[in-house]
This record gives structure tokens, C-alpha cells and sequence, in this order.
């Protein structure tokens, strides 16, 4: 299970570039493992740092900014998280404390790759995120009210579909959510069975 989200208050990262794909967000070099963990170091290597597979970082890169070290939120540009369907780019992220990306698209595969992990794609659109990066300063994202704000008078509204929104809200990965239906299922099963015995010949 991911940490759930509900609301989130921090000052926002701005990485504003149109076509991010997966292989930028973590170049095929730094997969190192199928696992989940020994990712963050390898996130955005290829601007992170001043050299191919070293680590001595780029002080022109936003992400070694210290004005945004603790930032949990990146703003992006549009079509973010294209390129291959790889997971480890969602996993990279999370990994180094990522709980949400702004943007004004997503790839459709990153975005779901998102959820699953407990991170949220919220698109609004480009204009919007241009006056919250100008305003560098803290962001409010309500996940419920589906909302992000940066004070009382300016607020965005974002869209996001019914069972996303359950899984970031309670933070279930796709096999929780198909547990919440255990009860069902095993209905399901068992009227199954009474009428289609043949089937579950030999299983326990």
C-alpha cells in the first residue's frame, strides 16, 4: 500500500518542459534492479548531474536547488511522462519523496503508473501553473475538493476519475482495490461453482 493522499502544502518544484519522457525521468543506465527501491538516486540523472553515470551535481539543474529540497510537488509541461511505459520512472519519484506532479497533460500509461503509486498527475492548464510557479511559494493540494490553490483568491480545479481518485485518497495499489471486492468475488465464486463444478475440478 502507498502513504495515502489528501492534502498536500509545499512549495512546488518548477520543472516546465513540454515531452518529459520516462527515459529523462530515469535513463535506462541507473535500472539497475526490477525492485522499487535504489531508484531516487538515478532520478533525472541525465541533468542531475554534470557527467554520464557520475554523481557530482549540476548546480544549474532545479533539483539541486536548495530553495527547493523539500519540495514534494513538481510542475511540469505538457505530455509529461511520455516516451516507454516504464514504471521505475514512477517508482524514481516516489522514491525521493514525490507525492504529486502538475501538469497540463500526462502520458495516458505514466499517469495510471501514478496512481498505482500513490502519486498524483493533476493537469490544469499551462497558464495556471505559470502564475504558481511566478508566485514561488507554497502550493495547497486538496485531493478531496479536488482543488489546488495558492491562496484564498486564486484556485484550480483539476479532474480525476472516481476510482483514481479512491486509490490516492486511501492509498490502495490495484490488488487493495480488488480486495475491497474480496466479498463479491467469493459470492461470485461460489455461485459459479454450483453452476459450473466441472471448472474448479481439483482446486482447493
Amino acid at each position: 500500500m502507498a502513504q495515502p493522499f489528501t492534502t498536500l502544502t509545499i512549495l512546488p518544484m518548477p520543472l516546465i518542459r513540454d515531452n518529459i519522457d520516462t527515459d529523462q525521468i530515469i535513463p535506462s543506465r541507473e535500472m539497475k534492479s526490477t525492485g522499487k527501491t535504489g531508484l531516487a538516486d538515478g532520478l533525472f540523472a541525465g541533468w542531475r548531474y554534470t557527467e554520464i553515470g557520475g554523481r557530482k551535481a549540476d548546480p544549474n539543474f532545479v533539483l539541486n536547488d536548495s530553495h527547493y529540497a523539500d519540495s514534494q510537488i513538481i510542475l511540469g509541461g505538457a505530455n509529461f511522462g511520455c516516451g516507454s511505459s516504464r514504471e521505475h520512472a514512477v517508482w524514481a519519484l516516489a522514491e525521493y519523496g514525490f507525492r504529486a506532479v502538475i501538469a497540463p497533460s500526462f502520458a495516458p500509461i505514466f499517469a495510471g503508473n501514478c496512481v498505482r503509486n500513490g502519486i498524483l498527475p493533476a493537469v490544469i492548464d499551462a497558464d495556471a501553473i505559470a502564475i504558481i510557479a511566478k508566485a514561488d511559494g507554497p502550493v495547497t493540494i486538496d485531493l478531496g475538493a479536488q482543488k489546488i490553490s495558492i491562496d484564498d483568491n486564486q484556485s484550480w480545479s483539476f479532474a480525476i476519475d472516481e476510482e483514481a481518485k479512491s486509490m490516492l485518497l486511501e492509498g490502495l495499489d490495484a490488488i487493495d482495490l480488488s480486495l475491497k471486492m474480496a466479498e463479491d468475488i467469493a459470492t461470485w465464486q461460489e455461485a459459479d461453482r454450483a453452476q459450473r463444478p466441472w471448472i474448479y475440478l481439483g482446486a482447493k
